[in-house]
């Protein structure tokens, strides 16, 4: 089979057309080099070749004028929209989020050769009309608006101006220059022949330039299309064609060259789906492993990737027999380890603040991968795992300088470079951005890194292509600018493969595969709104004023990606086409419309499969965790047992005996984070502490109003002690932290003047605070004694009668206290604060209980309800309570603990995990 270039190239010689007289011009800078090859590959003799050219290079030959980048022309833009008309401007960073929309619909307006004046005056019409109102004083926000669609055309014609004084221009301004230039480019080249090979869709420009040459007699055109596209009337495949076919008079009454007749041929088309996009190119691997050797010739195979983000997943999945592969695509330059690395430094000076620098953003930074360079092998090689346990030691929610200089870990010179003041000062970063790399640069040679320094190399370009703008365009005055700027740039550059054209397996995007022909094709995400793109509109121009004007929609934009699609497709004998079949809006939707359009066509020539491709999956049965006690594990829980169980801990077993298992036994503790903002548990240590601290000078004490009143000045300077030793050391200023320090004074403040409304009524007598104790049980079939241990929050006597009382922050109810079966507490996980006053009171109360006691708890959440005690009932829904520990009720309760505690300690008995 000869690929379509072939076939020209053979006709062309046959004309004796291959000499340094003919022009050649292709759609793309890759089929000219096929194109090359053919030439070469198919001469007899040496003899001078004939100018090849992509159809840009050749209209920008004619126009005069050269391409001006995407960042260049975006800094003219703004150039021309500031200096231009009175009013308030928008900063270049409000202008970058609607300013490469308006660079697109100047690009189309010339492209396709609009009246920019009859245009622009229907935009702005329309926009009147739809913004009529009958109020003659119109605001302010709708004043700004219509200027701006009014503006436009002023705009339009001083960008132009600037760029042509440059000798600048975007692609639709150069190929409206080049109609211009036209005549006066023939008569220069009367002797050159101009052969156009392998186009479909064409702007208005290009059609009239390739018109003009062809009408002069000085040319001819081969297209790149099946007859069985072109005849029939509605396939989108021919849809361009077609239309040339009737509007061209050069066309008229003659043949069309370069037409194929084998779509219709023999082919062997699968279609696969596959769940997700990773899972496309995971397959597309396990093809080429398996078809490869004995099935098609990679040399003439080539994988086509509907979504080019897949690239890197697909690179790592060609296997190792496949020899040699070229790479037609860049490699995307935000997708690098480098763009990952200058995004968190941008992102950590964007968000420093008087404080200083978010220690996330600072941790993040460090940790990258590149910067671990710079901490040698003589320092110690856990450095930033000592400066993130300094960070949760001294809760650091902001770094500063003299913070990090302070800690001596981190390098000076990485010190002076990531973190410096003057950070809003764009110039001042681009510097620092350019200083960092040469420092990775000098690491990266001593380490002979190659990839790491081609990636530098390319950023290094790019800092250096900012820093030439900053001071050339005097506009970009801030950091925010300055990023918004080189996202810009980064999404537009890529990093070049090096590597054979013409051998080898083809990777490659839709759009590199014009002209290209192989026997093996592979498409990848055959999706809607990927293949084909689908409604995307990114333009100022509504589609009703498009369609006016011929401007192209996404109606036109189906069409092409129909045709490149059905192109691949011509001459191929095996196909693959796969699609993800769980559609999500990331990652395209639904399978595309051009399977259907296959699946549903009568040629019986072609033979099509169609199958769901998933990866085996063995499910694993929900067992429930069960840890069996060993010698060893045994061991443990004594050592455990001889330490002391706290009643906390005790309340994990009931609530899960795994977490019990994790915690407890193993020693397996939740990681310290810095708290950003107040954790509940820090709030209830605060408030513990700060009660302490506060009611301290009372104990052995009756309290009295007056005491109490006095109290209430020294509130505020205590609980910033507290939140100092037990939070953080930054001043409490602004945001949650805020409130939740207001919280707890609130807290502290409706706490005592309920004491001194208690105190008016009653007697009450502090006898202890924070009262550590621990007692030591026997438990039977256990050969060691075990220890109790816990602190008590308050002890006092209320007119004579002993209370226990333990604090709590969260919100507590009587049916928590409420005892119906003693089985229970040990049970029923939200009887656990029950299980942990009754535990302290078996803690204080060591000797037989002579008088009855009150335990309870006081929640500072619902405050109003006062001392909530322990009691028992007889059944649910009864009224009539016990509230008194006495003797019988401790020694029930001691059985149950007990019986508990047997249970950890037994070795019959597993740690099983309870679904909490």
């Amino acid at each position: 089979m000869k690929s379509f270039l072939e076939e020209v190239v053979d006709e062309l010689r046959s004309e004796d057309l291959i000499s340094a007289d003919t022009t050649l011009v292709l759609p793309s800078k890759r089929a000219g080099t096929f194109l090359k090859n053919y030439i070469a590959r198919s001469a007899s003799q040496t003899s001078f070749a004939p100018e090849i050219y992509s159809i840009e290079s050749f209209i920008e030959k004619i126009s005069g004028l050269h391409y001006a980048s995407n960042t260049l022309l975006l800094f003219e833009l703004y150039q021309t929209y500031s200096s231009s008309g009175d009013g308030q401007k928008d900063s270049f960073y409000e202008f970058t989020k609607w300013g490469q929309v308006v660079l697109q619909d100047f690009n189309e307006i010339d492209r396709y050769l609009v009246d920019p004046q009859k245009i622009f005056g229907y935009l702005s019409a329309v926009q009147e009309v739809n913004h009529w109102s009958l109020n003659p004083e119109n605001s302010g926000m709708l004043k700004n608006y219509m200027e701006f669609w009014n503006s436009l055309e002023s705009l339009y014609e001083k960008f132009k101006t600037a760029l042509l004084k440059k000798h600048i221009g975007y692609q639709g301004l150069i190929y409206r220059t080049a109609c211009a230039e036209l005549e006066g480019y023939l008569k220069n080249t009367s002797n050159k022949t101009t052969i156009f090979i392998g186009f479909n869709a064409l702007n208005t420009a290009e059609s009239q330039i390739i018109q003009k040459i062809l009408s002069e007699g000085k040319g001819s055109i081969y297209w790149d299309t099946d007859v069985h596209f072109t005849e029939d009337p509605v396939h989108d495949a021919g849809h361009f064609i077609r239309q040339h076919i009737k509007s061209w008079d050069f066309l008229k009454g003659k043949d069309l060259k370069g037409l194929s007749n084998q779509y219709l041929s023999k082919k062997k088309i699968n279609i696969i789906g596959t769940p997700k996009s990773v899972a496309q190119v995971k397959y597309v691997g396990e093809l080429l492993e398996a078809n490869a050797p004995g099935h098609f010739d990679l040399k003439r195979a080539a994988v086509v990737l509907g979504d080019e983000t897949l690239l890197n997943p697909l690179v790592n999945s060609i296997p190792k027999t496949v020899d040699g592969v070229n790479i037609t695509m860049g490699y995307p330059l935000f997708k690098t380890p480098v763009a990952d690395l200058f995004s968190q430094f941008f992102e950590l000076h964007l968000t420093k603040d008087s404080q200083g620098w978010f220690y996330k953003n600072v941790l993040a930074l460090l940790t990258h991968n590149y910067l671990q360079v710079f901490f040698s092998e003589k320092r110690d090689p856990d450095v930033l795992a000592l400066f993130q346990v300094r960070l949760k030691e001294e809760n650091w929610v902001f770094v500063d300088i003299p913070r990090l200089q302070s800690l001596n870990l981190i390098p000076e010179s990485l010190v002076e470079v990531l973190f410096f003041e003057n950070t809003q000062n764009p110039e001042a970063f681009v510097d620092h951005c350019i200083l960092l790399i040469s420092m990775l640069k000098s690491e990266f040679q001593k380490r002979a890194n190659p990839l790491g320094l081609e990636y530098l190399y390319e950023f290094n370009s790019l800092f250096t292509q900012l820093k030439t703008l900053i001071s050339s365009y005097p506009f970009l005055k801030d950091l925010r600018s300055l990023a918004a700027l080189y996202n810009e740039l980064l999404r537009s550059e890529t990093v070049d493969f090096r590597g054979e054209p013409l051998e080898g397996l083809q990777l490659m995007g839709m759009l590199e595969s014009r002209n290209l022909d192989f026997e093996t094709v592979i498409i990848t995400s055959v999706n809607e709104g990927i293949l084909p793109s689908g409604k995307s509109n990114n333009s100022f121009i509504p589609f009703d004023i498009k369609k006016e004007f011929g401007l192209p929609t996404y109606k036109e934009k189906d069409a092409v990606y129909t045709y490149h699609f059905y192109r691949l497709l011509q001459r191929a004998k095996n196909i693959f086409l796969l699609y993800n079949t769980e559609p999500d809006v990331l990652e395209g939707g639904e399978r595309s419309r051009l399977i259907a359009q296959l699946l549903t066509e009568s040629n019986k020539q072609h033979e099509l499969s169609h199958i769901i491709a998933s990866p085996e999956v063995h499910p694993s049965t929900d067992m429930t965790l069960e840890i069996s006690k060993d010698r060893d594990l045994l061991e443990k829980i004594q050592q455990r047992a001889l330490s002391g169980f706290s009643p906390t801990a005790l309340a994990r077993y009931i609530r899960n005996p795994m977490e019990f298992y994790k915690v407890e036994i193993l020693g397996i503790r939740e990681v310290a984070e810095v708290e950003e903002t107040i954790a509940a548990n820090t709030m209830g240590t605060i408030v513990h502490h700060a009660l302490e601290v506060l009611y301290k000078p009372f104990i052995g004490q009756f309290l009295s109003e007056d005491a109490l009143k006095a109290l209430k000045p020294d509130i505020k300077s205590v609980v910033e002690s507290c939140f100092v030793r037990y939070y953080s050391k930054t001043p409490i200023k602004r945001g949650k932290n805020l409130i939740a320090f207001n919280v707890i004074l609130r807290y502290i403040e409706n706490f005592v003047d309920q004491e001194i409304l208690e105190v008016k009524k009653h007697r009450i007598k502090i006898l202890a605070l924070e009262l550590r104790e621990q007692l030591s049980l026997s438990i039977p079939s256990f050969e060691h004694e075990v220890v109790l241990k816990g602190t008590v929050d308050r002890i006092d006597e209320k007119d004579g009668l002993l209370r226990i009382i333990d604090y709590k922050t969260g919100s507590v109810s009587h049916s928590d206290l409420e005892l119906i079966d003693w089985a229970d507490l040990i049970e029923q996980y939200d009887k656990s604060k029950a299980f942990q006053l009754l535990c302290y009171v078996l803690l204080y109360h060591k000797d037989p209980i002579i008088t009855p006691i009150n335990a309870g708890v006081i929640s500072f959440k619902n405050l109003k309800s006062g001392f909530l005690p322990f009691a028992t009932k007889e059944k649910k829904g009864s009224r009539s309570k016990d509230m008194a520990i006495v003797q019988t009720v401790l020694d029930r309760f001691k059985e149950q603990l007990i019986r508990l505690i047997s249970e950890i300690c037994d070795p019959e008995i597993p740690f099983k995990e309870k679904e909490v």
